[in-house]
């Protein structure tokens, strides 16, 4: 029998083993959902009842869970049954239908991404490292010098005594640190198509060009806070860390918005990447000041790089304007070949640095202190 107080709602009932319909009416009654029919009653306690979620949209289909369903196509008249029945929304579809707390879960969602970016991945990137055999690095530094010399450089012009000299007068500053303080490391010179230059790659292969050395006037001083920045990346297995945290954060990104060739998924990929290696940069520069005052060379000498460059720069846009064009011709005149725009000329090495003037401070800061 059908209480006279309980409300009723129309829906149609399935049994799960063929696809008829069967009009019913349903009822909650104590901690039961009574379904009525013609010739036909069903008694589902409500613990074995998945009821639908309330959406703006769709019909309301409730699952049995020893099989069976019912649905009503009047969503309203289903929500408005279920609320009179003493069926509230959950928390989930509470959240769901208020604006506000969708605005608050984006934002929320917003700033743990941002906190796993910045704290998060990195913190794992170097556990990850950690336990890394140092053979990778290796490897992963062969294979990049060779794709780097396919592409990007050309057998150096400098003489072997020239790099000799720069060569020791390097290795007499790191010699001067303390006995297992510093990482196997090997100097190797290019000539550049990519301009003024030098990098660190996994496994202790640091590459100068031959324009960064004319750049700074063959200074071995200045020559020598450079590759001693570079050796900091090298000790710290900045370039391995860098391919782990960044290979993550793609991974995240992938799952956050879709398909990781998406420009909206590489976005945060590239700040990311900007970030880390702000970050690796400062550690390295650090790295430069400890094996300059181990060498009594003050760290001052590292701003002489910031001045050539800015002059650099500056010379190479006065130039720019005068012949109407960004480009300019490659070093060996060929026909037709032009290298990178001037805004790119330090490439590899110092796309993702921090500021200038906030590195030329550091520098200051440290020769001044005792």
């Amino acid at each position: 029998m059908q209480s006279s107080q309980a409300p009723t709602l129309s829906a149609s009932y399935f049994d799960g083993t063929n696809g008829r319909a069967r009009p019913v009416t349903l009822q909650v009654e104590g901690d039961q959902l009574l379904v009525h029919g013609e010739n036909f009653h069903l008694s589902v306690p409500l613990r074995k009842v998945q009821w639908p979620e309330r959406t703006r949209y769709g019909l309301r289909v409730a699952h049995f869970t020893e099989g069976g369903s019912v649905q009503c196509a009047e969503a309203a008249a289903w929500d408005d049954w279920s609320s009179r029945s003493g069926r509230g929304d959950s928390l989930v579809v509470t959240m769901q239908q208020s604006w506000r707390w969708v605005m608050a879960s984006a934002l929320a969602l917003v700033l743990l991404l941002v906190a796993i970016q910045q704290w998060g991945l990195p913190v794992a990137a170097r556990a990850v490292v950690a336990v890394t055999p140092l053979s990778v690095d290796s490897k992963l530094g062969e294979t990049s010098l060779a794709a780097i010399d396919e592409h990007l450089m050309r057998p150096s012009r400098l003489a072997a005594a020239e790099q000799a000299r720069l060569r020791e007068a390097f290795a007499k500053a790191v010699g001067a640190m303390p006995a297992g303080s510093v990482p196997s490391w090997q100097l190797v010179f290019r000539r550049s198509r990519i301009g003024p230059n030098a990098f660190a790659l996994p496994g202790g292969t640091m590459v100068m060009t031959d324009e960064l050395v004319e750049l700074v006037g063959r200074d071995d001083k200045v020559i020598t806070a450079v590759l001693a920045h570079e050796l900091g990346h090298v000790r710290h297995r900045h370039g391995l860390r860098m391919l782990v945290q960044v290979t993550a954060l793609g991974g995240l990104a992938a799952m956050v918005v879709g398909d990781f060739s998406t420009v909206l998924a590489g976005v945060p990929v590239l700040l990311g990447q900007a970030s880390y290696s702000r970050d690796a940069e400062r550690e390295a520069d650090q790295e430069s000041v400890r094996i300059l005052k181990a060498a009594g060379i003050s760290p001052a000498v590292m701003v002489t790089l910031f001045e050539r460059i800015a002059a650099k720069k500056n010379d190479e846009k006065k130039d720019a304007g005068k012949a109407g064009q960004s480009g300019r011709a490659s070093e060996d005149g060929k026909p037709g070949e032009t290298l990178p725009d001037q805004d790119s000329w330090l490439g590899i090495a110092f796309a993702s640095h921090p500021a200038d003037v906030e590195r030329v401070r550091f520098f200051m800061d440290a020769a001044a202190e005792r």
